[in-house]
């Protein structure tokens, strides 16, 4: 493991100890800002990713029809798209550690009320609320860290640490639910963790802010949060019709409502992201990768538990083995990518990222027709590097891409085009998937193809805004 240089680092104490300068966190204060917000992270991600595996038993139990299935995936990230924003200008303006205490102890409060819903839409409604908690969480954690770790080498240890940990989030969150008697269950023993690093955080972390002075961005908060809730509305009822009225209707909603939020934003004085941004390439490569991993990676990999249940006949835990197949190589490359940074930008890593992502894509094709899970395999470890080196670059590139001072604001633009992604990607691929005439298998199939050319136009597009940039 790297040493870090302590020789520059910020954030007054005066808890100093003989080997630290009397204006730098101990080294022990930056560990532990480091393992917390590791924790709270895969918290965060396992309570994301747990129904994947159970999604059938979850929507039987719900009383769920097929129509809107895509709901009870979609409201986590539904809740983390509408606030990442808010919660990333919260976190700088009003204290990182404050956000993240108050998200981890609301994600346990939120994820225990899970377990005890007993139709569709109280369950959604908790996932919201559940995709709300997680957006303080990880909002905050960037700024947390890179208030902790200001030297560039401690930075990209620590940036590579808790994207390594987004994987390993996304890859037991399946595993924990399927290897219990009951997708409730899974959800408690969630809840007490999440209130566990909520307690230990109270006295552990250092507070650090950015304070621009004015209001909080309510009205920017709210126009927003209701373009996304248009959105995912529309694309979700799409799967019965494109053309019908109701999903017209939610897609000009959808569109009216982010030209007010551009002009609120614009008129702001104190605005959830500064448009400016949006002039520069890095901030533009890291938005467009969060984008394309929520729409052509999170969206295929959400559903295709379910499908694999359907087609092939797995259980819940065998689905959450060859999930974890995918998750945890993800999880081990991302943990080793760091090492990447020096000689590698984290622009070239999405675009090899998003090619590796195709390419395990197409080579699944044809897997769920062929009556054995052993033909998946190729693809999902290829998808795996692919993914770790997305999750290891996505976090670096979105806090470079901003003055240190709004860290937590970049680490919450990335994500919020992530989750937007996300949600859009989870109903594309349902819709995909279940309206094929040639039955799951087959459009299994189109949604592989789907996905693959999404992700190949994501690394065109970073490494065209990296040649832009130059």
């Amino acid at each position: 493991m790297p040493r870090f240089n302590d020789r520059t680092l910020v954030g007054a104490t005066p808890r100093a100890t003989p080997r630290t300068a009397p204006d730098e966190q101990p080294p022990a204060r930056r560990r532990a800002t480091l393992a917390l917000t590791s924790a709270a992270t895969v918290v965060a991600l396992m309570t994301y990713t747990a129904p994947i595996a159970t999604l059938p038993q979850t929507a039987a139990s719900l009383h769920t029809p097929l129509s809107t299935q895509a709901w009870l995936l979609n409201g986590t990230p539904l809740g983390l798209a509408a606030l990442l924003l808010v919660a990333g200008s919260l976190a700088d303006d009003y204290g990182r550690r404050r956000i993240f205490v108050a998200g981890t102890f609301a994600l346990g409060i939120t994820t225990a009320l899970g377990a005890l819903t007993t139709t569709t839409w109280l369950f959604t409604l908790t996932r919201i609320a559940q995709g709300a908690a997680s957006a303080a969480i990880l909002a905050s954690s960037l700024g947390l860290l890179v208030h902790a770790f200001p030297d560039p080498r401690g930075r990209l240890h620590a940036t590579g640490v808790w994207g390594a940990f987004v994987s390993g989030g996304i890859a037991l969150g399946p595993v924990l639910a399927g290897a219990l008697a009951n997708w409730r269950i899974s959800y408690a023993v969630l809840g007490a963790a999440a209130l566990t690093v909520a307690a230990l955080s109270t006295r552990a972390l250092s507070e650090s802010r950015a304070p621009r002075g004015g209001r909080p961005d309510l009205a920017g908060a709210l126009t927003f949060g209701l373009a996304l809730v248009s959105l995912v509305a529309a694309l979700t009822l799409g799967r019965d019709g494109w053309l019908r009225a109701p999903v017209g209707l939610l897609l000009l909603a959808a569109v009216a409502l982010l030209t007010l939020f551009v002009a609120v934003e614009r008129r702001t004085t104190t605005p959830m992201i500064d448009l400016s941004l949006l002039r520069r390439p890095r901030f533009l490569a890291s938005s467009a990768g969060g984008l394309f991993t929520g729409l052509a990676v999170i969206g295929l990999f959400s559903f295709l538990p379910a499908l694999l249940q359907q087609t092939l006949g797995l259980s819940a835990m065998e689905t959450a083995w060859l999930f974890l197949l995918w998750s945890g190589v993800s999880f081990a490359v991302a943990l080793q990518a760091r090492r990447l940074a020096g000689r590698v930008p984290p622009r070239i890593q999405l675009a090899l990222g998003f090619v590796l992502h195709a390419g395990g894509a197409l080579a699944m094709l044809g897997a769920l027709d062929s009556g054995s899970w052993l033909r998946l395999l190729p693809g999902l470890m290829v998808a795996g590097v692919g993914g770790g080196l997305l999750n290891a670059a996505l976090p670096l590139l979105s806090v470079e891409s901003v003055p240190p001072q709004r860290a937590a604001m970049g680490s919450g633009a990335q994500q919020t085009f992530r989750y937007i992604g996300s949600c859009a990607g989870v109903a594309l691929t349902i819709a995909l998937a279940t309206s094929s005439g040639g039955g799951l298998a087959r459009g299994a199939d189109i949604a592989m193809v789907v996905s693959a050319g999404l992700a190949l136009v994501a690394a065109v597009s970073v490494v065209a805004l990296r040649e832009r940039a130059a």
